[in-house]
């Protein structure tokens, strides 16, 4: 009799676990406990900080390398002008180039003379930079993949006046440094040596970043703007005859 009545038991417990014709059923599953969620948020606010006291020191990359070419990312504002200046006043550079595509503000490429890379001439040659020392490189490149635009110009003005390269400092602002030098290294591929040199905005605290909106703001884009540079951007390769294949 206790046999039977079990089994009997085991049948209504299984049909009670179906309803809604066999749409719907209930099954068992692991979840976690008070201590489980606790030890999850403990991981995730470790990660937290951690990568809040590395990812700007990752981003905002200075690593020179032996050159006399100094390259300046045109879009940059006055600090980083003025960083530039003296970056090739100190340095042992021969020649400073700028970079960057049509200014803002004018819906596409008009002309050389008006691009990121001549107004970034124009003023350096206000702070004290002379003519012949500086070489201004526009892209006609504006919107996706400006930077890797600014640079294969870059790279091609080297090939069209028969100058060779072999390493280059680009000059640009904090958290795009990591960025720009590996666009930069794309372009030019493994023959040349591309150093990176960043200013730190002076706007925010560089050490508390998280503080300010537009620290957070910078962070943020530049962090998914690196990622896709690194994993999903795969521009065409560069031979050693400077030819895409």
């Amino acid at each position: 009799m206790e046999s039977r009545g079990a089994k009997s038991a085991d049948v209504r417990f299984a049909r009670s676990r179906k309803s809604l014709l066999g749409l719907v059923n209930r099954r068992e599953r692991w979840g976690l406990s008070a201590r489980g969620w606790l030890a999850l948020l403990v991981v995730l606010l470790a990660i937290a900080i951690s990568l809040q006291r590395t990812v700007y020191p990752f981003l905002a990359l200075t690593h020179r390398v032996d050159a006399k070419d100094l390259v300046v990312e045109g879009w940059v504002h006055g600090y980083s002008i003025r960083a530039a200046v003296a970056e090739f006043s100190t340095g042992s550079y021969q020649k400073i180039f700028t970079t960057g595509g049509p200014a803002e503000g004018l819906g596409g490429y008009v002309n050389d003379y008006q691009t990121e890379a001549s107004v970034a001439a124009d003023l350096l040659k206000s702070a004290g930079i002379r003519a012949e020392s500086l070489q201004m490189v526009p892209s006609r490149v504006m919107d996706r993949d400006r930077t890797y635009g600014s640079a294969l110009a870059l790279r091609n003005w080297f090939r069209e006046h028969d100058t060779p390269i072999r390493s280059m400092n680009v000059l640009t602002e904090d958290v795009h440094a990591r960025r720009s030098r590996l666009l930069f290294a794309k372009a030019f591929g493994d023959q040349v040596k591309v150093g990176v040199i960043a200013v730190p905005n002076p706007d925010y605290d560089s050490k508390h970043w998280w503080r300010y909106s537009a620290g957070v703001k910078d962070v943020v884009n530049e962090t998914v703007g690196y990622v896709y540079a690194k994993l999903l951007f795969h521009p065409p390769q560069i031979s050693e005859d400077g030819k895409s294949r």
